[in-house]
Formats: structure tokens, sequence, C-alpha cells
């Protein structure tokens, strides 16, 4: 078997590595050199040096949708993590319908991004607007946190599954060793369980915190950008800037500030991998 996987290995490997290259590695170096040309169309590119970068940081659009994006991941991650955790507690515990509630939890998540965006745009506006406040697409702070109420439905579940499997795979000993030299539940909560779920807590924060730096289709369905602009993430920033606007300086502007997305979302997410595994138990 292991003759035979030796003498084989390229017709596994290279359709794989072809595809790694062709699909990801080609258009993510191209990208790159993108960034320093302006353009119309990939076959028609003019080198332009670091021009584009600095037009990025000159564009105050950018700067604000880093600021509103930068804030919203904050919110996001802390709000998700700490009600996924605390449903989870609760339905690790011997209850009724506990399978029921997952499920019911779990749903939102199913459903597509755009497909939430306008279901969650009629049911806030429609709220807000019985209520005499401003409207999602008129009001920064009501749009803020309408993508924050949006982004917790839609996420809470699929973090309160990996939070149940990492509260199930806590030693039920150290638990009652804990009872028995008479700690607290909080105590039990804090010391015990919280060290011991630590890599669920890694996982979902990654998660979290990228999807929430990443988002765009709850974006674009619940508020566009409104008003004026004002709750544009980065995303879609990026979008507007590539797509909405003619000629062919703005392209190669767009494709700085996807160039910059990237690295900025790739150093805060090594930088909260270091540090939430730091704090990981060992075995």
């Amino acid at each position: 078997m292991e003759k035979a996987i030796r003498r084989y290995w390229p017709v596994f490997v290279l359709p794989t590595l072809a595809a790694f290259i062709i699909g990801f590695l080609w258009p993510f170096l191209w990208g790159i050199y993108l960034s320093f040309c302006q353009f119309q169309t990939v076959n028609k590119v003019k080198p332009v040096g670091f021009s584009n970068y600095m037009k990025v940081f000159a564009d105050p659009t950018f700067v604000h949708a880093f600021w509103f994006t930068a804030l919203f991941t904050v919110a996001s991650t802390l709000i998700i993590n700490l009600a996924a955790f605390g449903v989870a507690l609760l339905l690790t515990r011997k209850i009724k319908g506990t399978n029921l509630f997952r499920t019911v939890f779990f749903m939102p998540n199913l459903i597509g991004g755009i497909v939430l965006g306008y279901i969650w745009q009629s049911l806030l506006n429609g709220l807000l607007s019985k209520w005499g406040w401003p409207l999602l697409a008129l009001s920064e702070k009501e749009g803020f946190w309408g993508l924050i109420i949006l982004m917790a439905w839609q996420q809470i579940g699929y973090m309160m599954i990996i939070y149940i499997a990492g509260l199930q795979n806590v030693s039920p000993e150290l638990i009652e060793a804990a009872q028995i030299d008479g700690a607290t539940a909080a105590q039990t909560l804090v010391r015990i369980k919280v060290p011991m779920v630590m890599p669920s807590i890694t996982i979902c924060s990654f998660l979290t915190l990228t999807n929430s730096f990443k988002l765009f289709d709850q974006n674009l369905s619940l508020t566009n950008g409104e008003p004026a602009k004002n709750t544009q993430m980065l995303a879609m920033n990026i979008y507007d800037t590539f797509y909405s606007r003619s000629g062919p300086q703005w392209k190669g502007i767009g494709q700085a500030k996807a160039v910059i997305f990237f690295l900025v979302v790739v150093v805060i997410s090594l930088i909260q991998l270091r540090f939430t595994k730091s704090r990981e138990v060992q075995a």
C-alpha cells in the first residue's frame, strides 16, 4: 500500500496543487500587483507605485469604514461569545427540551446573510418607525445596532454548539472535586470550566472576529451603507470603490484597499489566536 502511494502520489497531489495555484495563489499575487497599478481591465495596466495606497488613507469613507468595522467587530465578538457561552451553560444542564432548544438556536445560521438582512430590515424598520425612532437607513447609531442584532442572531447558535462540545469535555471529576472543596458555582465556572474550554473560546473568538471584519452581505441588505455611507463596513467600502466609482484610477485604489483589508484581518487574527491559545490549559 505504501509503495503504491509513493508511486502514484503525483496523481493525487498535482491536480489539487494545480487548482490551488490557478484558483487562489495566482489571482492573489496578481491582485497584489494590481494594487500598484491604474487599470480599467486586467489586460491594460499602468504601474503607479504607491500612489493608490496614499489615496486610500486620504479617502475619508475608508477611514470611517475602518473604525466603524473595528467598533462593530469588538462589540459583536464580545456579545456573541458571551451570549453563546451563557446559552451553552444553560443547555448543558439536565433540563427537558434541550435538543429542541439547541435546534432552534442553531437554525438562523442556516439562512443566507442576504435573506437575513432583508428580513431584519423590514422587521427593525417596522419596530423603529412604530416607536418613533429613526429608521436604519436614516441613523448611523440605529444602523450599527441593527447590524449587531442581526450578526448576533445568526451566529450565537453556531458558537453555542462549539461551546457545548467544550463544556461536555470538562471532566466531571474536576467539578466534583471543586464542589467537595467548597467552591461555589461562580468559582467553579471561573476556575474550572472557563480554563478547560479555552480551546473552544479560541475557535469561537477567531470565527466571530474574522466573520465580523469580513461582513458584507448583511451590511449590503440591511443598511446598504446608508445614511451617506456612514454604516459602510470595510468589505462594502471596497466593493463600492471598485464597482460604483467611475474611472480607471478607482480600480487600483479599490485593489489597494483589498490588500490592506487582507493584512488587517490576518494580523488581528494572529494576535487573537496567540492571545487565547497562550491561556489554554495543557493536558
